[in-house]
């Protein structure tokens, strides 16, 4: 996957000729990864790395918050990260209880709404599952953003049992489409992510939230995600508004101009790849 281009934005501007305020995205996921990158060219432990990933999660939550994002979608853990050594799949489990723990008083008094999804792997420690559903249960009529923490997730499993949960509910083969589909996926009062952060210049889905990524806006920043921080995430954000979606289609105002003078337009693209062309 490669990053799309940043293009120009609509021609519509306001009043002096300045270009409107373009909404936040509704919903954000972030890709948190290189941790261990981190910690080796400290010559450190990659659980320093992990560690260290805290204050990113504190201050991307604040921020998305703060700019009026909707919804946040944070990649924890993937049911692939079960295959890490031992040693450091423990640390992680301990460490993540840690910071649940020590931050549910803020996220509940922020307003934020904190869901998990995944959690079904029976190597997750009990404690830990305990701690994920007393915070849902502490959150769940807050309505400031809605959080969700995917840990032990795969997008693919996702999928799998949305499809197996549509055939134990008897649905016709025939009555099947996108949104009967979505509505068995876990939380499917989830929008579609529309804005995608992977960090450490990496560009690899990675198994997550497949469904939700299909039409999403994609961005790599190179900073490893122990040194993300407000200022990178507001920065993803203009990078996004900066974008035009058309969800496989043309914006009206590149229809209207394709209608109006589509020699011209032909000739455009012809100027645009260097190619003579009849």
């Amino acid at each position: 996957m490669t990053q799309r281009q940043t293009v120009g934005t609509s021609t519509s501007s306001g009043p002096g000729g300045e270009e409107p305020p373009r909404s936040p995205p509704r919903h954000v996921a972030c890709v948190m990864d290189g941790n261990g990158r981190w910690a080796a060219q400290r010559s450190l432990p990659r659980t320093s790395g992990h560690r260290a990933a805290e204050t990113a999660v504190i201050d991307v939550i604040e921020a998305a918050r703060s700019a009026g994002v909707g919804w946040l979608s944070l990649y924890a853990f993937s049911t692939e990260n079960w295959r890490r050594p031992s040693a450091e799949v423990d640390f992680l489990m301990h460490l993540v209880r840690r910071v649940v723990r020590k931050h549910a008083p803020l996220l509940h008094a922020r307003g934020i709404r904190c869901r998990f999804l995944g959690v079904t792997d029976a190597r997750v420690p009990p404690a830990l599952a305990r701690d994920f559903a007393d915070l849902t249960t502490l959150t769940g009529d807050n309505r400031a953003m809605t959080l969700t923490v995917a840990f032990d997730h795969g997008g693919r499993r996702d999928i799998v049992e949305a499809a197996r949960s549509l055939i134990r509910s008897g649905v016709p083969a025939e009555a099947v489409d996108e949104k009967s589909f979505a509505a068995h996926l876990p939380f499917p009062d989830t929008p579609d992510v529309d804005l995608v952060i992977r960090t450490s210049g990496e560009q690899r889905i990675s198994n997550f939230m497949l469904w939700q990524v299909a039409y999403a806006e994609w961005v790599f920043p190179p900073v490893l995600w122990p040194d993300f921080r407000a200022p990178h995430f507001l920065e993803c954000l203009h990078t996004y508004r900066q974008r035009e979606r058309r969800f496989g289609g043309v914006l009206p105002h590149q229809n209207h101009r394709n209608h109006q003078n589509p020699q011209d337009h032909r000739n455009h693209l012809n100027h645009q790849d260097g190619e003579p062309r009849p």
